[in-house]
């Protein structure tokens, strides 16, 4: 079986402090990714500015675009300029008092090719999106490009085996997750280890599953909460990439912006799953009670 290697970029940053500086940034680490010869570049969870669900505020919904809208126009730019294929994540105005968490996909000639919405939306200390965003609409379907069938999900989607499930059965070539997630910093070392550990495990194990490679990238840095009294967020960054066994290809550090770059072998799922037929033996027969939210 010949493989298919496919250089993948990972662009782990932290908040610049405005749109124009965040996509500046993004353009020069494009700019060096396809220089490397990157074909696929992922982009973090809301990469346009800070994670600004730390508090809720109204005015942060100015903050959203349309799709298409600015920042596609000038991504898609970005990518057809260097000729990658660009999964991003926007804040989306879909009409008034209607928004969605939403990342898109730029082909290598600069069109928009998909948009994933994304499903699940956490409502926890200093995790506040269910104030800003509409639960997707759009089902967990591959993106169809020029690299591969891309199961973009988003952030939060990444604990729920259910999601990478339903995008592995659809066909998907990789699993990607665009990524905000930190530490509160009153957590003591042991807790910070757990929830990061745990983070990660449990993607790994979604890329064993589905005998699919996976890619999840993370913002980093600290920022400070709106609120009065709140201690803001300490980003783990952690980005990393994992083979259909959920062995580490490349991992980037905790605590600095960083450009994570490596090559995944597509063909290696085939192979995987030649030994591992974990779609076969699936009791489909069995599972009625999934959808149900518990079993009483």
């Amino acid at each position: 079986m010949p493989d298919r290697l496919l250089r993948v970029a990972l662009v782990q940053d932290r908040d610049h402090g405005s749109t124009d500086a965040n996509l500046a940034a993004i353009e020069a680490a494009v700019a060096r990714a396809a220089e490397a010869g990157a074909r696929l570049v992922l982009l973090q969870e809301l990469h346009n500015g800070p994670y600004f669900c730390q508090h809720e505020d109204t005015t942060e919904f100015d903050r959203a675009e349309p799709i298409p809208g600015p920042s596609t126009e000038r991504l898609g730019a970005l990518a057809a300029r260097h000729r990658v294929v660009l999964v991003a994540s926007l804040f989306e105005r879909r009409a008034a008092g209607l928004y969605h968490n939403t990342a898109v996909v730029l082909e290598h000639d600069g069109r928009l090719v998909g948009r994933y919405r994304k499903m699940h939306i956490p409502d926890d200390p200093g995790f506040l999106e269910k104030f800003y965003f509409t639960p997707g609409d759009l089902g967990f379907a591959p993106i169809e490009t020029s690299v591969g069938k891309l199961g973009v999900l988003v952030c939060w989607d990444q604990w729920y085996p259910e999601a990478a499930r339903l995008m592995a059965l659809a066909g998907a070539d990789l699993l990607l997750y665009p990524t905000a997630i930190g530490w509160d910093p009153g957590d003591d070392e042991a807790e910070k280890s757990r929830q990061r550990e745990a983070w990660i495990t449990v993607q790994r194990g979604h890329a064993v599953a589905n005998g699919l490679p996976l890619l999840a990238v993370n913002r980093v840095g600290f920022e400070p909460s709106p609120t009065p009294g709140n201690r803001g967020i300490a980003f783990w960054g952690s980005s990393f990439v994992a083979g259909p066994q959920g062995e580490f290809l490349a991992s980037a550090g905790t605590d600095a912006p960083e450009l994570l770059m490596c090559d995944v072998d597509l063909a290696r799922s085939e192979a995987v799953r030649r030994i591992w037929p974990f779609l076969r033996d699936r009791r489909i027969d069995a599972y009625g009670d999934l959808s149900k939210r518990f079993r009483d």
